[in-house]
C-alpha cells in the first residue's frame, strides 16, 4: 500500500480522536438514562418485600378488596377454639343433654294421664288428697302422743298403755293378730290363665300406697316379707299354691282403696287387658283372720336400752 493510502486512514483517526472529547463533554451535560423497569421492581423487592408505597401489607390490601359477606365468611372460617371455648361448649353440651333427658322422661311420666278423662283425673286428684289427709292425720296422732307422754302425771303408766295399743298395731301389720274394719273385697277370675304373680304384686302395692292395714288372698295373709312365683297357671304365695279366682280381702278406707285400683292405666286396666274380669265391693265390716306364726330375727336385735 502506498504512502497517500495510509495518509487517509491516519486523519481519519486523528478526526476521530479529536471529535471523543466533544462527545464525552456532550454525554455529561445529558441527563442518565432513567434503570430498566426490571431493576426497578428489583430494587423495590430488595429493599422491603411485599410492601406496598403507602406502607400496607400484600395481606392488608387483600382484606381491603373482599366485600362484607367475605369478610364475614373468613372470620367465621376456618373456626378458631382456644381452650377455654372448648371446655363451655363441653358444659353447655351437657347442660343441653340433661334438659332433654329431663323433659323426655317428664313425658313418658305423663303420657298414662294425658289422654284420661276428667273424672279420672279428678277421682286421681281426689286420691292424692286423701293420703295427704292421711299422712297429716299420723302426723298429729303422733304430736297427741308425745303431749300425753309429757303432760301426763305418770308417764310410766302411760308409756306402757302406748306400748300395748303399739304392739297391737304392730301385730296386725305383722299378720300375727286377726283383724277387721271397713275395706274393700276385690275378685280376679282369670279364666284365660293370663293372671301372672307380678300383676298380683302390683295390686298389693297399690293398695299397701292406698292405705290398706291388712291384706288377705284367699286365705293367706299378706305381710311385709310375703312374696309372689308363678307356678305353672298358679300363683304361689309364701309357698302357699293359690287358684283363680283370686280374692283380695283388705282393711282400709274404702273411698281411698277403689279409685287407687280404678285409676287410668291401674290395676284394674291392666288385668283386663289380660282378659280377666275384675271386680271391686265396698263393705263395712272386712275379716282377716289368716294368722302368721311371728318370727323371732336370727341376727337383727332391738337397738333401744
Amino acid at each position: 500500500m502506498s504512502n497517500q493510502d495510509e495518509q487517509p486512514e491516519k486523519g481519519l483517526s486523528a478526526d476521530i480522536r479529536d471529535e471523543r472529547p466533544e462527545r464525552q463533554s456532550l454525554r455529561k451535560e445529558l441527563p442518565e438514562e432513567a434503570p430498566p423497569p426490571v431493576a426497578a421492581e428489583a430494587d423495590a423487592a430488595s429493599g422491603a418485600e411485599g410492601t406496598a408505597a403507602d406502607g400496607r401489607s400484600a395481606e392488608e390490601i387483600s382484606e381491603s378488596a373482599l366485600t362484607g359477606r367475605q369478610r364475614l365468611v373468613k372470620s367465621l372460617w376456618p373456626p378458631r377454639f382456644t381452650r377455654a371455648q372448648l371446655v363451655v361448649a363441653l358444659l353447655l353440651f351437657g347442660l343441653g343433654f340433661g334438659l332433654a333427658v329431663q323433659v323426655a322422661s317428664n313425658s313418658d311420666s305423663g303420657s298414662a294421664l294425658r289422654g284420661a278423662r276428667q273424672e279420672d283425673l279428678v277421682r286421681i286428684l281426689d286420691e292424692l288428697d286423701d293420703r295427704t289427709q292421711r299422712l297429716e292425720d299420723e302426723k298429729q296422732g303422733l304430736e297427741k302422743q308425745r303431749q300425753e307422754l309429757e303432760n301426763s302425771s305418770d308417764q310410766a303408766e302411760e308409756a306402757r298403755r302406748q306400748t300395748a295399743e303399739k304392739e297391737k298395731q304392730l301385730g296386725i301389720l305383722a299378720g300375727t293378730v286377726g283383724a277387721q274394719g271397713p275395706g274393700i273385697t276385690m275378685t280376679i277370675e282369670d279364666t284365660k290363665g293370663t293372671v301372672r304373680a307380678d300383676m298380683l304384686l302390683d295390686a298389693i302395692q297399690e293398695l299397701r300406697a292406698a292405705g290398706a292395714e291388712a291384706i288377705q288372698i284367699n286365705g293367706v295373709r299378706v305381710v311385709a316379707s310375703t312374696y309372689l312365683t308363678d307356678s305353672g297357671k298358679r300363683v304361689d304365695v309364701d309357698g302357699n299354691k293359690i287358684e283363680a279366682p283370686y280374692r283380695f280381702q283388705v282393711i282400709g278406707k274404702p273411698q281411698d282403696l277403689e279409685p287407687a285400683l280404678n285409676i287410668p292405666g291401674g290395676v284394674v286396666q291392666t288385668l283386663e287387658k289380660e282378659q280377666a274380669t275384675v271386680t271391686v265391693e265396698r263393705s263395712d265390716k272386712i275379716v282377716v283372720d289368716a294368722l302368721r306364726a311371728a318370727k323371732r330375727p336370727d341376727y337383727a336385735r332391738s337397738s333401744s336400752r
